[in-house]
């Protein structure tokens, strides 16, 4: 075309970079840009900016995309959307946000909010992702399924009751209906699931007009989750009376199920059926429900056996919950080989050295206790995540607490009230603290005083202090595993205030009733 003196127009230009785009050559890409320089006549040109931008993004220089973005004199929601998506797949929001807020306002559709809400979701910054959501339905752009997915998703990182229903209205305002759409509902389902609002999440699961496969997983995993075994059975059964064919997720629901009510023959005859039925090979995540199915029913020899003959190679979770069973069943001996493969594929992970030291001290076998604390001191190893817990205050106002972290405005309350009211109830009704949970080497005073300021217990005693209505339960989210004595602390707990107290930890729910929980002590 250049040979034959053509005269080149934006259109080819445009239609040549998206194809090296489409090829990943970047060295192809900069000649192209070096010879429509030398061209001319393109600098300032809105679609020529956009296609190098894409260009270079599809290329994998995002840096060379940015430059452009930066020198071009105008711009448009076209860039802006690529690069915020770019940003946010890398993780970086901070350039994301400058870019998002360089542009006016009124100039922003409803895509590049859109890219914006979910790219705050996809790096768990469901706060920031909120707040953009909320801008968005103050510019008056509306609503589209995408931004409304992703709120919904904020939602159920946060564990916020208040900000569910709120988006749940929006919503409805907006005519995306999640009777409807069976995006948005299944949506919802997980939402209202991780929110710990299981009911309301029936109820959408319910009116819901058409199901697929996720809303079904989320529905069956939400169950097992919840400790509702049965009700996560009869719903699989249920499915497989439809068209909708479950994937290798609704297996992980129906397995964790089974785990948690300890149907051990039943999880046997799904474990088959995935792969001889539906075609479903199992992956590490069915063999660690396996494993935990058959370390909760006390079958650790044959988890063990599980777990060194699996057809896929074993990660930290199949390890971990060979791990957990242990500690339920006092067997130092199977958890030492468990540890031992732990410590090679998690060799910073300090809970793993502190459950195998606690098995050990259960046992009375106090120098390999010894002898794991001392590992862990030589490793110089330490909490890689500082407990936090985070409750919903009046107002939607998240409230959180860090352990042993006096900064809340309402400290002095919040202490006094543990110390001289609520602890001094608690021991009466059977409560000693479980020193064995404090992984430090340091005096019984000392570990009495770690475990008293556990981030669980002070958001708690804020609950206490500050009730809704007095019969409403309490709901904490956690970023870790819930100890055993904040465990135990929770089971007086709801029977000493009478109350329910619902835990979300990062791998499942607790529902304390009247001094018991869901999980059977067993997590």
């Amino acid at each position: 075309m250049r040979r034959a003196r053509v005269s080149v127009l934006t259109f080819t230009l445009c239609a040549v970079m998206k194809a090296i785009g489409g090829l990943g050559e970047v060295d192809l890409g900069v000649q192209m840009h070096c010879e429509m320089m030398k061209i001319g006549g393109f600098g300032f040109d809105l679609g020529i900016g956009n296609g190098l931008v894409q260009m270079y993004v599809r290329c994998g220089r995002l840096g060379c995309a940015r430059k452009v973005f930066d020198e071009m004199p105008e711009r448009d929601v076209v860039a802006v959307t690529v690069l915020v998506m770019e940003f946010a797949k890398r993780g970086e929001m901070g350039f994301a946000r400058e870019v998002f807020d360089g542009v006016l306002e009124g100039n922003k559709d409803v895509v590049v909010w859109s890219a914006m809400v979910t790219g705050y979701v996809r790096n768990a910054r469901p706060g920031e992702a909120l707040e953009v959501f909320r801008r968005m339905m103050e510019s008056g752009v509306g609503v589209d399924e995408v931004a409304l997915v992703g709120a919904v998703s904020a939602c159920a990182q946060l564990g916020g009751r208040k900000y569910a229903g709120w988006v749940r209205d929006v919503a409805e305002q907006s005519g995306v209906g999640v009777e409807s759409n069976v995006v948005v509902g299944s949506a919802f389902v997980d939402m209202y699931l991780k929110c710990g609002m299981l009911e309301d999440a029936c109820e959408i699961f319910q009116c819901m007009i058409k199901r697929n496969v996720y809303s079904y997983s989320s529905m069956i995993l939400g169950f097992a989750t919840h400790g509702r075994a049965n009700e996560a059975l009869e719903l699989f059964n249920e499915m497989c009376k439809t068209n909708v064919k479950p994937n290798a997720v609704t297996f992980i629901g129906v397995l964790t199920a089974c785990g948690h009510a300890r149907m051990v023959e039943q999880g046997r005859r799904f474990f088959s059926m995935m792969r001889e039925d539906y075609g479903v090979e199992p992956s590490a995540d069915h063999y660690t429900c396996m494993v935990d199915l058959l370390g909760r029913a006390g079958c650790l020899e044959e988890a063990m056996h599980l777990a060194e003959t699996m057809t896929v190679k074993p990660h930290a979770g199949v390890w971990g919950a060979l791990l957990g069973a242990c500690r339920i069943y006092k067997n130092p001996e199977i958890a030492e080989i468990a540890a031992t493969h732990l410590f090679s594929l998690e060799p910073n992970s300090i809970a793993n050295y502190i459950l195998l030291a606690n098995i050990h001290g259960s046992a009375g076998r106090w120098a390999d206790a010894s002898r794991v604390r001392n590992l862990m001191r030589t490793r110089g190893l330490k909490k890689n995540h500082p407990g936090c817990s985070w409750i919903e205050g009046r107002g939607g106002t998240i409230h959180e607490f860090y352990s042993g972290d006096t900064r809340h405005p309402n400290w002095k309350e919040i202490n006094d009230t543990l110390q001289h009211d609520l602890l001094l109830r608690f021991k009466l009704h059977g409560y000693e603290p479980i020193l064995d949970s404090v992984p430090y080497d340091v005096n019984d005073d000392e570990k009495k005083r770690i475990l008293m300021f556990h981030s669980e217990k002070l958001a708690l005693v804020f609950a206490f202090l500050s009730p809704d209505d007095g019969a409403s339960a309490i709901r904490i989210m956690k970023n870790i595993r819930i100890c055993e004595d904040c465990h135990w602390f929770m089971c007086v707990a709801s029977k000493v205030i009478g109350r329910q107290i619902v835990i979300r930890d990062n791998m499942r729910f607790h529902h304390f009733h009247d001094g018991k929980c869901s999980c059977g002590n067993f997590w």
